[in-house]
């Protein structure tokens, strides 16, 4: 297959990494959680050198993953930056980064992350961002910017009474029963969610119930100064951790490929959905599925692929029209149902003579509802790239973008075959053309699962 990793020469060395879909400039809702990796300093005045960037985006409203990035960076220097004080700190060896890229490689990422996000993570206010920061000024770059910050350790310190003792994140994962903490840079960034949710449920129990004992203290500790270790302070912190849940529902420009916009089916509430009719130069008028007045895109994982791609038919210009089909479950085929029949009847009171094409099928003898996503094309001159954003997820769970050099079906032949599982994050698109409408679903972004 003519397939690479996007982020050759090679961002893989030890563990994986996924671009996360973003633009430059472009301003998500996520709140994104990093953690960096660096040396460790000889000699008083010596600089860190950045080995490992690692991050995470976190849907604020439901505080669960979006996508992971990781990637290790190559120092100028390896052989001075690593040493075996290094190695025992964050497990990265010289080795690790023989094949690593250098941070100019992997810039463009980290600031797509990074920039116009919410930041959050421990202690990245004194640490991670000045390593950022300094990473961006060696290659003589303006730095990404944040939206706002969470930096766990003062919050919780704060907030929490430092019951965990010293506040470390091993302490605190410890303190939680979380397992031990993992010293690179993704590990620490997921296991420093969890701790926050962890806490945030204690504190939240204890301005519901403060007379029932919720936690156990196993250290001696002295709490900051003018601390008040009380119910107001619980409550505090649940607002703040309120504050997190940022509005997901961002209005996505038509020419966006971000995915800000996307809603999981269970989240949709079909009073909201409505068919939108908006001015169009191209062609005269343009008609929309909206939910809460933002088009209405979906995320939906765990996806039963039924048929491979399909490239029997062509476009005018004669590229593939290429599409798999997939089976669907209940919620997601209530939901589109609904969708079909609300644009199929706003059709035909507009005035339209074509014949309405159901969007769902039914296959095999149990009925299996299906539909078709769409890969689109993107043409450049003589070329085509794919508009879709396709990845594969390892066992391991490691998320890794794929990049073909051409438009090929036979390149995709080897995903998305009869059995596979995948997720994706698609938009519905409404069509009227040559007596024939209805409603076609195309894919942004496809994760296939790899057994």
């Amino acid at each position: 297959m003519a397939m690479a990793s996007a982020s050759e020469p090679t961002a893989t060395a030890a563990e994986g990494s996924a671009r996360v879909p973003a633009l430059p400039g472009a301003v998500g809702p996520e709140i994104a959680f990093f953690r960096v990796q660096t040396s460790v300093p000889k000699r008083a005045g010596q600089r860190y050198a950045l080995l490992e960037f690692g991050a995470i985006l976190i849907c604020p409203r439901r505080l669960v993953e979006v996508a992971p990035y990781t990637t290790l960076v190559r120092p100028a220097d390896p052989a001075s930056a690593v040493s075996a004080t290094s190695v025992l700190f964050n497990g990265i060896t010289r080795d690790d980064l023989s094949r690593a890229p250098s941070f100019r490689d992997v810039a463009d990422d980290v600031y797509d992350i990074l920039h116009g996000r919410v930041w959050a993570g421990h202690n990245i206010k004194r640490f991670d961002w000045p390593r950022i920061r300094e990473a961006f000024s060696e290659i003589s770059r303006p730095p990404p910017e944040p939206k706002g910050f969470i930096d766990t350790l003062p919050l919780l310190t704060q907030r929490f009474g430092r019951r965990a003792g010293d506040m470390k994140m091993a302490s605190l994962a410890n303190y939680f029963d979380l397992g031990r903490q993992m010293k690179r840079s993704l590990d620490y960034v997921r296991l420093n969610l969890e701790v926050l949710k962890s806490c945030a449920t204690v504190l939240f129990l204890e301005a519901s119930h403060p007379e029932v004992q919720w936690t156990t203290s196993p250290v001696d500790i002295t709490m900051p100064e003018g601390y008040n270790q009380g119910t107001s302070k619980s409550v505090e912190f649940v607002s703040h951790i309120e504050e997190m849940k940022l509005d997901a529902t961002t209005q996505m420009d038509a020419s966006s490929r971000g995915y800000s916009g996307f809603v999981e089916p269970d989240d949709v509430s079909p009073e909201f959905i409505k068919i939108s009719v908006a001015p169009s130069q191209q062609f005269g008028r343009r008609t929309f599925i909206q939910h809460k007045d933002t088009p209405l895109q979906l995320c939906c994982a765990g996806l039963n692929v039924q048929f491979g791609v399909s490239a029997k038919f062509l476009d005018n210009a004669g590229w593939p029209k290429l599409s798999i089909v997939v089976e669907i479950p209940e919620n997601i085929s209530k939901l589109l149902e609904f969708c079909d029949d609300l644009a199929r009847r706003s059709s035909q009171e507009s005035g339209s003579t074509s014949e309405w094409r159901p969007l769902i099928k039914k296959y095999g003898y149990m009925n299996y509802p299906i539909v078709r996503l769409n890969i689109p094309t993107t043409i450049s001159g003589y070329s085509a790239m794919y508009s879709t954003d396709i990845y594969q997820k390892e066992p391991s769970g490691n998320i890794q973008k794929l990049v073909f050099s051409k438009v090929d079906a036979a390149n995709l032949d080897p995903l998305f075959v009869q059995g596979n599982m995948v997720d994706a994050v698609f938009s519905l698109e409404l069509y009227d053309y040559q007596q024939n409408a209805g409603i076609r679903l195309i894919a942004k972004r496809l994760i296939v699962h790899f057994k």
